[in-house]
This record gives C-alpha cells, sequence and structure tokens, in this order.
C-alpha cells in the first residue's frame, strides 16, 4: 500500500492524506472521496503512512501538472495565504492523451519594420531576464514584441502575451494575426466551453504558438514557453479580487523565473514598484507627429457650457471625439431633498446607482436590484434627486445637443459580451459613431483611429481617494486617455480638475512623476515598505470585529510588523456581511507572512500587496 498527500482543487482545506495500490506520480489528477463527496485532487508526493484510517485514491485522470504548475501553486499559497488546492483550482493541467506535435509556421509577408530606437529597445530586452519597456503611448511597444516573438518561435518555442482585460484582446488578436496567422489563438473567460475546448487542444497539440489573453491565460498548459510580455503592467486588472488574491504580474516574473525564461513588461505608465524594481528602456516619442494641446476647466464633476462647446466645435470639424466619466449608469446616488435618506443597499454599505433604461436602481458590489422609487422609503416625499454624473446620463446630454451627433455608451453596462465590444469599436473606427462616453475601458489601449478630443471628468474625486496611490492612479488614467488621442492628427484634452498645477507638471514627463514619488513613499509605502490587509467578513458584525481585535491584540506584540491601521472598512457591508479590516506594514514580506500565520482564522482574508481599501 502507497500512501499519498493529495490536494483538493478549489478546497480551503490543507492536502490530505490517501491511499493506492498503484504508484503514482506527482502532480496526477485523481478522484478521491471527502465526507462521502466526490472531489478532484492532485498528486502532491508520497508520504508515510499515518496514524489514522485513510481512504482510498479513486480513478486516476488523464491530466497532470508539471512542477512549475505545482511549484508556483505552492509559492501562490504561501505568499497569498490560500490552499494549495485553491492555488492549483486556476491552472489548466496537461494531458496526457495528447501528443504535442512541431508544426512550422508561415509568417506573414507583412514585415515588422523598428526604428532605431525600437532596435536598442529589442537589444535591451533581449539582454536581461525581466525587463521593463517604458515605452510612450504610440512609440511602438507592439512591434517590439512581435520581432521578439519572432525570435523565440524560430527557436521552435512559445509565446504568451498577457493583456488587463478582455477588452484590450480583439484588437491586439487582430494585430497578431496579420503578422503570425493562424499560430495566434485567444483565451478568455467570456469564451464558450466549445471554443474553450478547440483553443486547448491547440494548446495541446502545439498548433498554437502565440496565446493571448487576460491574467487566467498565464495558466495554461503551454509547453515549451519561451517568453512571456505582460502589456499595460500597470493596470489594476492584474490583480485578482477574490481568493487567491494573486497578482498575474508578479506571478508571471516568477514563472519566468522557474523556466528560466524571459519576461518583458510594457506601459507608458509603469508602477512605481516595476520602475523601481526592473531594468527599463525608456523608449520615448510615437509614429505620428501630432501634438496634443490640454485644456483645464477649474470645476467639480459636472457636463459644463465648455465641455459642450468643445464637443460641437469638434463634431463640426468632422472629427470623433471621447469622453471619459468615472461612474457608469446614469447617477450614483439617490438621496431626498426632503429629509437626507440616502437610498443605499440592503446588503452592502453603498449607495445603489440609477439605470433609466431598465427602470432600477442596482448595487455595482453585490448585483442587488430594486425598482427605481418615486417616493421616499423614509419619508415619503417626492422629493428625490441623484448626484454623480453616470456614463447614461452623459450620453443622453451630449445626444440632446445636435440631432446628427451619434452617442455612444461605452461601460459595461453597455459592452456586455466580446461581439458587443468588436461592433462598437468596428464602428466608431468606420465613423459610424462621433463620440464615445465611458469609463474606465476608453483608457484600455483601444486603437482609435480619428480622435481629435479627449474629455476627462472626475480626476479630482481620484486624488480625494484614502489611497496612497491616489496621485499615480490619477496621472497614470489622464495620461492613458490622452494617449487615445491625436494618433494621426493633431488633439485636445479637455481636464475638468483644480489640480492643473500637479497633472501639468508630469504630462509631458511621466518618469519626472515616478522619481517624485518614490521619494515621497520612501520608507513609508510599497515599493520601498510591504503591505498586507487582512479582511474580516461576517453576517453578525459582533462576531467579525471581536476576530479582528483579536489578532489586533496579538500583532501589536510582534515588533517586526507595524499595524498601519485597523477598524470598519470604508464599506463596512457588501453582500450582507460585515466587515473589519488590518492594513500591516513591514520592511519584508516574509515577516508580514510569518506574523500572519501567527493570527490565522477562519474568518479572515489574506490580501497581500493590496490594491484596494474600501
Amino acid at each position: 500500500m502507497l500512501f499519498y498527500s493529495i490536494a483538493l482543487l478549489g478546497s480551503p482545506l490543507e492536502p490530505l492524506t490517501y491511499h493506492s495500490v498503484d504508484c503514482l506520480s506527482a502532480g496526477r489528477e485523481v478522484d478521491v472521496t471527502l465526507s462521502n463527496r466526490l472531489q478532484q485532487g492532485v498528486v502532491i508526493e508520497e508520504c508515510e503512512k499515518p496514524e489514522f484510517t485513510t481512504q482510498p485514491i479513486g480513478m486516476t485522470r488523464s491530466f497532470f501538472y508539471t512542477d512549475a504548475q505545482i511549484q508556483c501553486a505552492q509559492f501562490m499559497s504561501e505568499y497569498y495565504g490560500c490552499s494549495l488546492g485553491e492555488a492549483l483550482n486556476l491552472y489548466v493541467p496537461y494531458s496526457i492523451e495528447i501528443e504535442p506535435i512541431r508544426k512550422e509556421i508561415s509568417l506573414s509577408s507583412i514585415n515588422v519594420i523598428l526604428s532605431e530606437s525600437q532596435v536598442k529597445a529589442l537589444d535591451f530586452i533581449r539582454s536581461h531576464p525581466v525587463s521593463l519597456l517604458f515605452g510612450d503611448t504610440g512609440a511602438g511597444k507592439s512591434e517590439i514584441y512581435m520581432r521578439r516573438m519572432d525570435e523565440i518561435l524560430s527557436e521552435g518555442k512559445r509565446a504568451l502575451l498577457l493583456l488587463p482585460e478582455i477588452s484590450l484582446t480583439p484588437q491586439m488578436e487582430s494585430r497578431f494575426r496579420e503578422h503570425f496567422g493562424d499560430a495566434v489563438v485567444l483565451w478568455h473567460s467570456k469564451m464558450t466551453p466549445k471554443q474553450k475546448k478547440v483553443t486547448l487542444e491547440k494548446i495541446y497539440n502545439g498548433e498554437a504558438h502565440i496565446i493571448v489573453g487576460p491574467r487566467s491565460a498565464l495558466f495554461l498548459p503551454i509547453a515549451d514557453l519561451g517568453l512571456i510580455v505582460v502589456d499595460e503592467e500597470h493596470d489594476e486588472s492584474y490583480k485578482s479580487s477574490s481568493r487567491p488574491r494573486y497578482n498575474a504580474r508578479d506571478m508571471a516574473v516568477y514563472l519566468g523565473s522557474l523556466l528560466k525564461i524571459p519576461v518583458v513588461l510594457g506601459s507608458a505608465t509603469p508602477s512605481l514598484g516595476s520602475y523601481a524594481k526592473y531594468p527599463f528602456f525608456r523608449l520615448r516619442g510615437g509614429f505620428y507627429e501630432s501634438k496634443r494641446t490640454f485644456v483645464f476647466e477649474p470645476s467639480l464633476e459636472a457636463l459644463t457650457p465648455s465641455i459642450d462647446r468643445i464637443i460641437m466645435g469638434n463634431f463640426t470639424d468632422g472629427h470623433q471625439g471621447i469622453v471619459f466619466i468615472p461612474t457608469r449608469a446614469n447617477f450614483k446616488y439617490t438621496v431626498c431633498e426632503s429629509c437626507g435618506y440616502h437610498v443605499e443597499c440592503p446588503f452592502c454599505s453603498v449607495g445603489m446607482s440609477q439605470h433609466k433604461n431598465s427602470r432600477a436602481l442596482k448595487c455595482h458590489y453585490c448585483n442587488y436590484t430594486e425598482v427605481l422609487p418615486k417616493i421616499c422609503p423614509k419619508c415619503q416625499s417626492g422629493a428625490l434627486r441623484t448626484a454623480r454624473l453616470g456614463t447614461a446620463e452623459a450620453v443622453e446630454h451630449f445626444s440632446r445637443l445636435s440631432e446628427t451627433l451619434r452617442v455612444q455608451q461605452f461601460d459595461r453596462d453597455i459592452i456586455t459580451t466580446q461581439n458587443k465590444l468588436i461592433k462598437v469599436l468596428e464602428a466608431f473606427n468606420r465613423h459610424e459613431i462621433d463620440l464615445l462616453v465611458g469609463t474606465q475601458m476608453l483608457s484600455k489601449g483601444h486603437d482609435y483611429h480619428d480622435i481629435a478630443l479627449a474629455v476627462v471628468m472626475g480626476l479630482d474625486n481620484l486624488l480625494s481617494q484614502s489611497d496612497y496611490r491616489a496621485r499615480e492612479k490619477a496621472l497614470s488614467l489622464l495620461v492613458q486617455i490622452a494617449g487615445r488621442s491625436g494618433r494621426k492628427q493633431n488633439a485636445t484634452v479637455f481636464v475638468q480638475s483644480f489640480n492643473e498645477h500637479f497633472f501639468r507638471e508630469y504630462l509631458e514627463d511621466y518618469e519626472k512623476f515616478l522619481i517624485d514619488e518614490l521619494r515621497i513613499r520612501n520608507g513609508r509605502y510599497p515599493p520601498t515598505k510591504k503591505l498586507a490587509r487582512l479582511l474580516y467578513a461576517h453576517k453578525n458584525g459582533v462576531k467579525a470585529k471581536a476576530a479582528m481585535e483579536e489578532a489586533v491584540v496579538q500583532l501589536q506584540r510582534i515588533d517586526t510588523v507595524q499595524i498601519v491601521g485597523f477598524g470598519a472598512s470604508a464599506i463596512e457591508r457588501i453582500a450582507d456581511k460585515y466587515r473589519f479590516q488590518i492594513l500591516l506594514r513591514s520592511d519584508k514580506s516574509t515577516d508580514l507572512i510569518r506574523a500572519i500565520k501567527h493570527v490565522k482564522s477562519s474568518m479572515m482574508e489574506i490580501d497581500m500587496d493590496p490594491i484596494e481599501f474600501t
């Protein structure tokens, strides 16, 4: 009889011991039972016979996890504070039944021609195991990626291109297919089961040489992987907001070190952590000789006559424009003018957003929806008003400016599928849409051809957030949105903000901002310090608070970590659970991990390197 340590896929439990008469290799996927329920597990290692009675291992499946996948999962389990089974559940295993084939690919006759500075950038990323391509918008980072991939493919290896969101993939896929043809495959969560099956078969059998997708693509079974590119590496979408709370950019770097393959990070506004940690090449300028003029209006977030005039002037001149608004839907809050009652979600301590088309109020945290009220639920007054402008309301407003102005909403309420995204972008590039009004989707690297105006609202709300990265997030967002305009002609960027001095100081020199910000954060916040957030959530608020307070007492005795703050979360209740948190700071992540293990409880959620604090 042989005994094995088995990690249960998706389970928060630590690996359990089972027995088998067969000799099983580490990484093999098997069926086991737990409390009379069939579960899938992964063989981690052979172990000694325990003192207790063990259950037998059932069927051995035709899938396996490689040593690199298991090592990455073990690192994720240790660093991000999840179980090994939860970490392994992110990965797609390799198939024993499908033999990879060597298939030659024929590249397009369209040659990728690099400028002198791009050639220098290519030489730079060749010479470093991890490198940061710090390139202005329109400077040609994609062409450098493709040339490096050409070299990797010529060595008989494959490449992975990570993008922060699904919304970025259609145009990038199209660009890469022009050069690499059918060697490119796309992977993302919106694919149908059939599409995923076809794509996986191509990955298994070796037909797929270039794999493009968001963070989940990092966990695909790509044999002979020779290069990982993380585009828009600064984007928060690489950080998972649910357990395990990993950062795909950092896991890509870790996987690259395990496999001894190069990793390239790219961004026009790199994160301060990457800028400080990795060697970088500064790629300045762009392919187009147009220029952008920045115009600031000191105003609160509102649709002003100045915005109307500049939009209509741009439209009259025959150009397209984009408008950024941080809030989707019609309005963010509904308030009673008689008694001040704030219409909140019954399960979350946040205001409900108004969606006129569906005549409903919706919570953007738990998705609870209720009928749009006509009178105040508290005082029965009909004096309900709305606050915080949303994209839908802005679309209605701009549509009234001119009967011929074609306005399109561009956010998650409208762009719900990949096909809708593709159709809107294609219609915009065919000049069937004059004005796109959207949220941060507008900043996500889409290639807009003829934008001569970008209107940016709500930046001061970002700057005022209680987040040590508020300045970085606001400036990066402005640079990214401005970069969507002026690709082939001069453009105006109209910014509503009372902080013109701050933005103007760094708009033309983002590296100066990074240098200054590094000095400001030194000794207080990342990248010179490590942070961890411990989140306690329970339907009984008293229990959650007591668990937090007990942990605070224990953590105060550990001199290698500092408690930055603790108490109720900024959004105290989500999905009918009360939330409390502790923010920890230390010089070393190892000290944080040791301290967290000391206070670990079933009620506690661990968020290493947090990027949200609500």
